[in-house]
């Protein structure tokens, strides 16, 4: 009983110290941090109610991230500058989700600073697991419930229920047949 309150008393300071450091975080009731969490470049950050951070979480960017409740963010790496919403009870492993690819593609324009084409918003739906090294780009919506595998790239959208590996994504299990 002692050992529970001193837990969470440790990640009670952890949160007020992490709401001085950041003004653009918001953390929702009973939120662990168990390793350290860093926000750069002006990004705005919501992290729902119970979600555990593990690790050195990254954010970066001029967008918006929004965590919803109940998630793991291990090790993970937001880069936004839209925004990347993350639904309730997902898992996000060792991976990088970037809503922008930082260059314009045609030859002529790959040196200027990058624009409105380069960037689209990322969403997970809830209970989304997202594997190891995996990466998600600009665009995606990753649907409620499925799974996007280790060292997978994602550039399509992945529908409901599924589980895509590979590079390029390829679904290799359907959950709701």
């Amino acid at each position: 009983m002692r050992t529970r309150r001193a837990v969470r008393l440790v990640f009670a300071v952890k949160r007020g110290w992490y709401r001085l450091r950041y003004r653009r975080l918001t953390l929702g009731r009973d939120v662990e941090i168990r390793g350290r969490i860093r926000l750069r470049r002006g990004v705005r950050v919501t992290i729902g109610d119970r979600t555990r951070l593990n690790k050195l979480v990254r954010f970066a960017g001029p967008g918006e991230v929004r965590v919803g409740a109940d998630c793991l963010l291990n090790a993970t790496w937001i880069g936004t500058w839209t925004s990347v919403t993350v639904g309730d009870r997902c898992l996000l492993s060792d991976c990088e989700l970037l809503d922008n690819d930082f260059h314009n593609l045609p030859p002529e324009q790959r040196h200027a600073p990058p624009g409105p084409l380069t960037r689209a918003p990322i969403v997970l739906e809830d209970n989304v697991w997202v594997g190891a090294h995996a990466l998600v780009m600009k665009g995606v919506r990753v649907g409620r419930d499925s799974v996007v595998g280790a060292a997978t790239v994602v550039r399509t959208d992945v529908p409901p229920g599924v589980v895509v590996v590979g590079n390029p994504q390829q679904t290799v299990k359907k959950f709701h047949d």
